[in-house]
């Protein structure tokens, strides 16, 4: 791939389409995604077309031209016969600095979410952390008996280096948070907002899906509350944390979840935690199974977590307020720029252009 390139889904979730940036280079795709490169006459801007692709316009018809019984699909002949409406280069510029703008907020985002994690790693005296990694190592046969382990693993000097490092205070996620359990009723309502484990996002947020209750997931499990944190108990490795914003109060999640009802401690310091890579690679130790390695609640809520001072705190949930923040306005930079397009399609480039001005100066 190069810069510039645009990325099409082709198979399952058929329409997801993205331009590659820096970021993303060098990476190769795999069989189920179209590569599309635009070439230097065709007088397109490829943040234009990924607009349009994006837009209800673009989706529409990669969906009228998808097939297959068990997985939607799309062929590569029938993405190059994708039509393009070729609007005005001042336009198509127009659009290129509306997703130029969107990206640079949400690579502050990023920088603002791994300010909060510094932040974390440094206060718990993991930021240059260089554990102890020695050739070989043992184990008690007693200690091994007691823990039902057989993994060696389990035992390796770095993950009790680490252990001992985090339960300095003794305290447990246990001691400043809940779980919460209450359960989802399908027959007291007519519609319902799901978030199963692909809504979550690589920065701690998730999105959801508005449902008829008689197409309610048997997974459908848990309510949530504005300021809970979710915590995927699949894969865990995965750093799959979000926290439950007041707009998505009442929400349903997946029983793939464990809901953790934050009550001593700041939502956005235990999400900062639950999302840091060396304590995923921790719960990730507790995960059975092979196809879906999964850990119990009792794992997560056994985890040991030293007392953040609140100097500390304030800094990761400033840092995460200001992710959040970043991210919402990349979010809604996109979508302004998705309905100017298809404002452009209906009523005109002027109509469009004005669509653009208002949705800019509310951001």
């Amino acid at each position: 791939m190069e810069n510039d390139d645009l990325i099409l889904s082709t198979r399952g979730t058929v329409g997801n389409c993205a331009i590659v940036t820096d970021e993303a280079l060098p990476s190769i795709i795999d069989q189920d995604v179209a590569r599309i490169s635009l070439s230097g006459g065709s007088g397109l801007l490829p943040q234009f077309v990924v607009t349009y692709l994006n837009c209800k316009f673009g989706q529409d018809y990669i969906a009228r031209h998808s097939s297959g019984m068990v997985q939607q699909g799309m062929s590569l002949a029938k993405v190059r016969e994708i039509p393009i409406p070729v609007l005005s280069d001042v336009f198509q510029s127009r659009i290129k600095y509306t997703l130029n703008q969107a990206l640079s907020k949400r690579r502050l985002a990023r920088s603002n979410a791994l300010e909060a994690e510094q932040s974390l790693l440094g206060f718990l005296g993991l930021a240059n952390w260089t554990p102890p990694e020695p050739l070989a190592y043992t184990a008690r046969a007693s200690d091994v008996f007691a823990s039902g382990r057989f993994d060696a693993r389990f035992y390796a000097p770095r993950i009790q280096a680490l252990l001992d490092l985090l339960a300095v205070d003794g305290r447990t996620i246990a001691d400043v948070a809940d779980p919460r359990r209450d359960k989802f009723r399908p027959d007291v309502c007519a519609a319902f907002d799901y978030i199963e484990i692909s809504d979550i996002d690589g920065a701690g947020a998730a999105t959801s899906t508005r449902l008829a209750t008689e197409d309610a997931p048997s997974r459908a499990t848990w309510h949530v509350r504005a300021g809970d944190i979710i915590t995927s108990t699949v894969r865990p490795i995965r750093r799959l944390s979000a926290q439950i914003t007041p707009d998505q109060e009442g929400f349903v999640c997946s029983s793939g979840f464990v809901v953790v009802a934050p009550r001593d401690i700041a939502p956005e310091v235990l999400l900062t935690y639950l999302r840091l890579p060396v304590i995923c690679e921790l719960l990730d130790l507790f995960a059975s199974a092979s196809m879906y390695p999964a850990i119990t609640d009792a794992a997560i809520f056994n985890l040991p977590l030293p007392h953040v001072p609140d100097v500390v705190a304030d800094q990761v949930t400033q840092s995460v307020i200001a992710a959040k923040a970043a991210k919402a306005r990349a979010a809604s930079m996109l979508e302004a720029a998705k309905r100017a397009v298809e404002v452009a399609i209906e009523a005109g480039e002027p109509a469009a252009m004005a669509s653009l001005d208002q949705a800019e100066g509310a951001i």
